[in-house]
């Protein structure tokens, strides 16, 4: 059996670390994507001649073109785009600058856009599929996370439109939106280990079901949606949130 290839974005940590893995574990080759350079070297290392890796800041509009140049040039394919570098800010309304507004709807969104749109060539010679990596956040509104929320629905109605326009050419789109996950995307925006580990203790109260979830769990449902299993799944955004979609912000 061909091994079939995954493009996984944010491949060094978090969700996209585990997504890597899961993928990995099921004979995939997997072309990874990151910023981190020493993290991208030790991923290659652990599952040597079943990795390739990218050091690219996708934020750039340069890079990610430059990124499928090279893809091209290879000859790689490209079964499963897995979109999931993403960042997150703090901002109210009034509180967000048009600096970090402009940076998050950049990253989570826009980049995710053009990442897609570059894609579509490769994915259309192996009737492969999308997931992108949401949130509960696209879903629900919660305070004090303004261009986080609104970046997050940006990409799942971006999941819903190229799903649809995408079916004639036998590509599927989906998201998972995941409720508060143990990563690193709280502590890298800024929150203290102090704060962030009352952020986890609080978060089992708003999650129904009593606990927060696990990068591999994420993983898990990435891989179902971008397997035959799910071969008439497209255009849909699936929570994975211990019910935390179905409570009032509180």
């Amino acid at each position: 059996m061909t091994m079939k290839t995954a493009l996984i974005t944010g491949a060094t940590s978090g969700i996209g670390l585990a997504a890597a893995k899961k993928f990995l574990s099921n004979n995939y080759f997997v072309i990874a994507v990151a910023r981190n350079k020493e993290k991208l070297s030790q991923l290659k290392k652990e599952f040597s001649g079943r990795v390739e890796v990218f050091s690219y800041d996708l934020a750039d509009k340069d890079n990610r073109i430059e990124l499928f140049n090279e893809i091209g040039n290879r000859n790689f394919v490209i079964n499963v785009l897995i979109n999931s570098a993403g960042i997150l800010r703090n901002g109210t309304i009034e509180t967000t600058s048009l600096e970090s507004w402009n940076e998050m709807i950049e990253i989570n969104l826009t980049s995710i856009f053009h990442i897609m749109n570059l894609a579509i060539p490769f994915l259309e010679r192996t009737k492969g599929n999308i997931v992108n990596v949401s949130s509960v956040t696209g879903l629900r509104s919660f305070p004090n996370v303004l261009a986080y929320c609104v970046s997050k629905a940006g990409l799942d109605q971006l999941t819903r439109c190229s799903a649809l326009e995408l079916a004639s050419k036998g590509i599927r789109v989906n998201a998972v939106n995941p409720g508060v996950v143990v990563t690193n995307v709280h502590r890298t925006s800024g929150m203290d280990e102090v704060s962030y580990q009352s952020f986890l203790e609080r978060s089992k109260t708003t999650h129904p079901l009593g606990r927060v979830g696990k990068p591999e769990e994420i993983a898990d449902l990435i891989y179902f949606l971008a397997s035959d299993e799910a071969s008439w799944i497209t255009g849909n955004t699936v929570s994975i949130d211990g019910g935390r979609n179905l409570t009032c912000a509180r």
